[in-house]
């Protein structure tokens, strides 16, 4: 399922909320790429990701009488995913656990990619703090504006901006020495 017109997404929120099984089924079907993709880039672990989007939709179950729109479940989704990876990563962090197939690809990426630059780059994102990556994920895979970001990781616009800022200079840095970068990275 792609994607539905506002209007029909809210009738299917709707009937979700009532009770309806096979609406439920399909706002995880509706969603769940979205979910998997933020989780996959966080954790560059397919299999924690996937046991993440399964934990947010369970929660999202749990919550959805408590969610006034299907705008607002977005939102929430959103927010969720990317608080639980953040928590995730802190504690990976604190245990250090090295995934078996830390090499293998978590996401297959566009035909005619170059691969060696998709490598360094998760390299490099991998690298950053879990609240900058969060950050650089939510702007240039979700295409949320700072202060979108900002209301869904709940800290200030200004922090986003310097996460932002930060995190695009460390990315600059680092891949500048590859002769790989066909164009600049974008603020």
């Amino acid at each position: 399922m792609q994607s539905l017109e506002p209007r029909e997404a809210e009738a299917l929120f709707a009937r979700a909320c009532a009770g309806e099984s096979g609406a439920f089924a399909a706002l995880v079907r509706l969603h769940q790429a979205r979910v998997f993709g933020i989780a996959a880039r966080m954790l560059s672990d397919s299999t924690a990701a996937e046991d993440l989007a399964q934990d947010v939709f369970l929660q999202m179950f749990r919550d959805l009488a408590s969610l006034d729109s299907h705008e607002h479940l977005r939102f929430w989704l959103r927010r969720v995913t990317s608080h639980r990876c953040i928590d995730r990563l802190r504690q990976s962090a604190r245990i250090s656990l090295q995934p078996l197939d830390c090499a293998r690809e978590v996401v297959e990426g566009e035909r005619g990619e170059d691969p060696l630059l998709r490598q360094h780059l998760n390299a490099v994102l991998q690298e950053l703090a879990p609240a900058a990556r969060a950050v650089l994920l939510l702007r240039y895979q979700e295409d949320l504006d700072p202060a979108e970001i900002a209301r869904t990781l709940a800290m200030p616009v200004n922090t986003v901006k310097s996460h932002l800022k930060r995190s695009l200079s460390v990315l600059r840095s680092r891949l500048a020495g590859l002769k790989l970068l066909d164009r600049p990275l974008h603020e």
